[in-house]
């Protein structure tokens, strides 16, 4: 087993840091079915002997992409002001499914959801990913008991209307939607 203290050679460093950029970037550009060893190998730049050796399946790639790309996910930071923290991170979250890419990655998880642990546990990261800064502001602001259906319902909100509806959520939609949410906490 490898000392954890050890460092990572440069040339070992520099090929992951190269195939999970590319496999990232395949799999936010085109979709899950795009991520396979030949095309990583090729965007990448090595031979697909060396992506098997580190990555033995395709959900290894995945996995390590999703990983990434929620690790260097960022959100609006709170100021304190419910609402204005709300309507951030909603139109954050809704920008993250036209432009982001979001849809492709949701899209991945909600099609393989019968494919084992690995993919429950991708389906888990991102949601957690991208619902932490709301989760945060809405356990600031409200009784814990309304949190987990305040955020299911905010985030239920923009999806459907993005994803499924195919229209843009708009500064008086995500308002109107944070009103009938937080209306019935207010009791």
């Amino acid at each position: 087993m490898a000392n954890l203290d050890t460092p990572l050679d440069p040339r070992v460093a520099r090929t992951r840091r190269d195939v999970v950029a590319a496999a990232s970037a395949l799999l936010v550009e085109v979709g899950w079915d795009a991520v396979t060893h030949a095309e990583v190998a090729r965007r990448a730049g090595f031979s697909k002997a060396t992506i098997y050796a580190h990555w033995p399946t395709r959900f290894d790639l995945i996995r390590e992409s999703i990983e990434q790309i929620c690790d260097e996910s960022q959100h609006p930071p709170a100021t304190g002001d419910l609402r204005g923290d709300l309507r951030a991170s909603l139109r954050d979250f809704a920008d993250d499914l036209t432009e982001g890419h979001l849809d492709r990655l949701l899209a991945g998880v909600v099609e393989r959801a019968n494919q084992g642990e690995v993919v429950s546990q991708l389906r888990l990261r991102l949601y957690e990913t991208g619902t932490r800064a709301m989760r945060n502001i809405l356990h600031a602001h409200l009784d814990a008991k309304h949190v987990d259906p305040s955020l299911a319902m905010l985030t239920g909100g923009v999806l459907v209307r993005v994803t499924f509806e195919g229209k843009p959520a708009t500064t008086s939609f995500i308002d109107d939607l944070i009103e009938r949410v937080l209306a019935p906490t207010a009791a």
